[in-house]
């Protein structure tokens, strides 16, 4: 049986947690989640500590007995450590039943580590950590960790909701979405973010997870950019469209993909959904964004629009 994706004790580090993505491990590590010790009661009131017996017998007896447990302790601790070090850090898969932190056992099924906010070093912005993918995204100014929403795999979203100008609901006018690319054998990222273009567009813009038809349904499009991306280090491709619908100003859809730099290096796809019309995102912030995506604990590696690495396939 393959062990399913999760953090697992690293087979190198015995301190630390290390993610295993179902087939390898990843460069990603973390301090262990261990839960807080629960509270001491109080002794009730009009005890103090135990007085030893005459001839100081109770003194002796708890002191042999709180050097008996450390000695236990520490045996069980270098033990331990002994069995951890014999499995080395060689890359192989978790025993079949490994043993992860209690408080955070991978539950049955796909394992995806919800993405989190933290500051950058050196006065930078905070960023969003997507920890499957192995990349962070640059939170830029008017821009949030989701809220209350429904998209599957959300990254980021505008501040705020308005009310869908269609069959009603809210809707919200900015939207970034990342994910790994598992449900086909293609790698190519340019016939990747062809394929999915017309899905993004669908998704944000035709009918909503309840069948309603927030903006009336898609009444046109037009590809407005298309072409290679550095992104992460790695060579990538993106489509942009410009979409009308039958109600509201409509708005630009982008489909990016690029190589995971982790793990099997799946392909990582990005969908941006900016609304038209003077309340939505500026349309320079996907390619803010696009530029500002760095492999977790790289804060050097460069991309964006134009950055050339050599054509794609």
């Amino acid at each position: 049986m393959t062990t399913p994706p999760g953090w697992y004790r690293d087979p190198s580090d015995p301190h630390r947690e290390r993610w295993w993505d179902g087939t390898t491990w990843t460069e990603h590590r973390r301090a262990p989640r261990v839960p807080a010790p629960a509270p001491v009661p109080p002794a009730p009131e009009g005890f103090g500590p135990p007085v030893a017996c005459a001839g100081g017998r109770s003194g002796r007896a708890g002191a042999v007995a709180l050097v008996v447990a450390g000695a236990v302790l520490v045996a069980a601790i270098v033990t331990g450590v002994v069995v951890l070090g014999a499995n080395g850090g060689n890359g192989t898969e978790p025993a079949a039943a490994p043993t992860a932190s209690t408080a955070s056992a991978p539950a049955p099924g796909p394992a995806t580590p919800e993405p989190d906010t933290s500051a950058s070093p050196a006065d930078g912005p905070a960023v969003v950590v997507d920890e499957l993918n192995g990349v962070t995204f640059p939170l830029l100014d008017g821009w949030e960790t989701p809220q209350h929403v429904t998209e599957p795999d959300a990254v980021m979203t505008t501040d705020g909701t308005y009310e869908c100008p269609g069959d009603g609901g809210v809707c919200r006018h900015g939207l970034v979405v990342s994910r790994t690319v598992t449900d086909t054998a293609e790698t190519s990222p340019k016939a990747l973010a062809e394929a999915d273009i017309a899905d993004a567009a669908d998704a944000a813009y035709d009918r909503d997870l309840l069948g309603r038809r927030p903006f009336g349904g898609i009444e046109s499009h037009q590809v407005v950019a298309s072409g290679q991306v550095a992104v992460a280090g790695r060579a990538g491709y993106y489509v942009r469209w410009r979409v009308t619908t039958a109600e509201g100003p409509g708005g630009h859809v982008q489909s990016l993909v690029f190589p995971s730099t982790v793990g099997t290096q799946a392909p990582v796809l990005v969908r941006y959904v900016f609304h038209a019309g003077e309340d939505g995102p500026p349309l320079a912030d996907m390619d803010r964004i696009t530029k500002g995506i760095r492999p977790i604990g790289d804060a050097d590696t460069g991309g964006g629009v134009g950055s050339g690495l050599g054509p794609t396939r």
